[in-house]
């Protein structure tokens, strides 16, 4: 049956803004038509008639997520540590021992340690944590995900020790002597650390998975990525279809292996690169290949042409005076591990928040672009905190797409301006203006649990770089509200390859709307951040 929904709706198409009365969706869940009530009813009079009570618009698409992972960090396996929830040090100490007191013995993981936003944190190595934890073994992951510390009983249930060989692009930390300092640099090596956790909540990922999907569509995400999925979550995907769970889309990138050998990629849908419509699937599939130039900020490992400045916070996170970051890889390392990966034909989406991690990634790109003759690839820069107009405008030249974590600026401005970069380069991070200017089709992301998923919010702050606290960063630039609400709509739907299903509420795609309490589009930013996601739809069919 087609249903016919009125109300006041914002197609958000490329070709216009305006107001419309109405959405004619057919009974495959695409859109038939837009335009006026009248004349749409007249299309097919026997439609079902559904009234949306808000201002309707493009389900919003979250390009750069891990809901894989979030599902379980996020889950009550976890302590939850984040700034978000705990705001300072004191907290965030009480509650570990509240946690290992009541653990008769388990072990304790917990995710969210932040020394830049809960001031006073210990340095939380693995002499630390043996005397807070003693037997019981005790993991804590860093709030950018690029860290994690542990004791020697976490070590011992992990299988790691002083002899366990750093994996590629990652390291352990080590002592003068060279015993394990308890500290897990870079994904390789934190997922290490963490194996008894996710192998412990196996049993249950179907309803973890679950809750966390559930979690993000009534959040107003139609479609959401994952930059580091593991395939064999395939199968509880599928589970979850089965059961009628599944109220999004997901759209996945597996984890880049040195020396991997990938299958080649399948033909795309009709519209891209020229093929012819297939059996691809709408709901679930793989998209590219995720790997990771540097790290976090937050933890001094992006690799930078300027140095942290020398400050107290700096000094707290173990900075000498004059640090710079490095990379994860050589040039020639990062060549050899996309190479594989490019000549299969797959899209590269690569972690680089440095500028100088930023040219090694555009280095190699080119490299790969010349050697293989690729054109439409949309190869993927992520995060980009640093990355300057110029190497905006080569991104663009090169056809290399960029994705922005601009909820930095929300939760970390102060901290980037005052305590690690200066007004010059930590006022200007993640530049979203700079990057449309340079005419990408940025897109804007949440990470994650990094922070909330909060796409609205991303806009809001991307048109007024403000913080939570209210200070506006002294550099950089604002962007329209047009351009916000692109970045999470048809932009995101296309750097995902995916502008022939979703993104706009045009003829032909899928009626992925969500349905909010004010105008998205003429609401002052602020409001914007705070609106109410009220209803949302999957191919015409409510889901939350």
């Amino acid at each position: 049956m087609t249903t016919l929904f009125t109300g006041r709706i914002r197609p958000l198409s490329p070709a216009s803004e305006d107001l419309v009365e109405a959405l004619l969706v057919g009974d495959d869940g695409r859109i038939v038509a837009v335009g006026a009530i009248a004349d749409l009813a007249a299309k097919d009079p026997s439609a079902e008639r559904v009234a949306l009570d808000g201002w309707a618009m493009p389900g919003l698409i979250e390009p750069h997520g891990h809901p894989g992972t979030a599902a379980v960090l996020l889950s009550d396996r976890v302590l939850d540590l984040r700034p978000v929830v705990l705001p300072d040090a004191e907290s965030v100490m009480s509650a570990l021992r509240v946690a290992l007191a009541a653990s008769e013995g388990r072990p304790v993981y917990a995710s969210g340690w932040d020394a830049l936003l809960q001031r006073g944190l210990p340095d939380p190595d693995m002499r630390l944590l043996d005397d807070l934890a003693g037997a019981t073994p005790l993991a804590i992951v860093h709030n950018s995900g690029h860290s994690a510390y542990f004791n020697a009983a976490a070590a011992r249930l992990a299988g790691v020790d002083k002899d366990t060989p750093d994996p590629a692009g990652a390291s352990f930390g080590r002592t003068a002597d060279g015993e394990l300092s308890g500290v897990a640099l870079e994904a390789a090596a934190v997922e290490q650390v963490v194996t008894p956790l996710l192998e412990s909540a196996r049993a249950d990922i179907v309803e973890l998975l679950g809750a966390h999907f559930a979690d993000l569509s009534c959040r107003g995400i139609t479609t959401v990525s994952d930059l580091s999925w593991n395939p064999a979550l395939n199968q509880v995907v599928d589970a979850l279809r089965a059961a009628g769970r599944m109220p999004l889309r997901l759209r996945w990138y597996e984890m880049s292996r040195p020396g991997g050998t990938p299958a080649a990629r399948p033909s795309r849908a009709s519209g891209v690169d020229g093929g012819t419509a297939d059996a691809e699937d709408d709901i679930v599939r793989q998209i590219g290949v995720k790997t990771w130039t540097d790290g976090s900020p937050w933890i001094g490992n992006i690799a930078t042409s300027f140095p942290y400045l020398d400050t107290v916070a700096t000094r707290g996170l173990g900075l000498e005076p004059g640090h710079r970051g490095a990379s994860n890889y050589t040039a020639e390392e990062l060549h050899g591990i996309a190479e594989p990966y490019a000549a299969a034909g797959w899209q590269l989406a690569c972690h680089a928040h440095g500028d100088l991690a930023i040219d090694e990634t555009l280095d190699v790109y080119e490299r790969l672009i010349e050697k293989h003759g690729l054109t439409d690839h949309r190869f993927r820069l992520e995060h980009v905190g640093a990355m300057t107009a110029a190497q905006f405008a080569r991104a663009a030249e090169l056809g290399v797409t960029v994705s922005l974590f601009v909820d930095h600026i929300t939760y970390w401005g102060e901290v980037l301006v005052d305590d690690l970069f200066g007004p010059e380069r930590g006022g200007a991070w993640a530049d979203a203006g700079a990057a449309f200017a340079a005419g990408h089709r940025a897109t804007f992301h949440n990470d994650g649990w990094v922070t909330p998923a909060e796409p609205l919010r991303n806009m809001a702050v991307a048109e007024t770089r403000r913080t939570r606290s209210g200070r506006v960063m002294p550099a950089g630039t604002p962007v329209s509200r047009t351009q916000a609400l692109a970045a999470h709509t048809t932009n995101a739907a296309w750097q995902l390859f995916s502008e022939h299903e979703v993104g706009s509420l045009t003829p032909g795609l899928f009626a992925d709307l969500i349905v909010l309490d004010r105008d998205p589009l003429t609401v002052p930013a602020e409001e914007l951040a705070e609106a109410e996601v009220r209803e949302v739809h999957l191919g015409g069919r409510r889901v939350s």
